[in-house]
């Protein structure tokens, strides 16, 4: 019962972005993933790296790997509420630049689409 009332309460209080911000689109030829967003256009394509983890519940998320070209650090984001990695992208990129850190973005699990 216990699960049930915070999968509620967690539907009631964090509200994502429906539908999302971005989509996941993989190049047929290589078969690599990337993120289509609006602003994903200011990175080149081999700076980020887009991957689907299958969590233990038998969820599947979208992570977002932003490298730094002389990160020595990688720092694992995953986000708050109300927001999702297509939005969060423009302070992934930010954070990645101005701390000289590679940058792991996650989908906050309790947003499955």
């Amino acid at each position: 019962m216990g699960t049930a009332t915070s999968t509620m309460a967690a539907k009631l209080a964090f509200f994502p972005p429906n539908p999302p911000s971005y989509t996941v689109v993989t190049d047929e030829s290589t078969g690599k993933m990337r993120i289509s967003a609006e602003m994903m256009r200011h990175r080149r394509d081999e700076e980020i790296e887009v991957v689907k983890i299958m969590t233990r519940r038998g969820n599947e998320i979208v992570g977002m790997y932003i490298k730094h070209p002389t990160a020595k650090l990688t720092v694992l984001y995953s986000h708050g509420n109300a927001t999702d990695i297509g939005q969060m992208f423009i302070i992934y990129n930010e954070l990645s630049h101005h701390l000289n850190v590679n940058l792991m973005g996650l989908v906050y699990t309790i947003y499955v689409y």
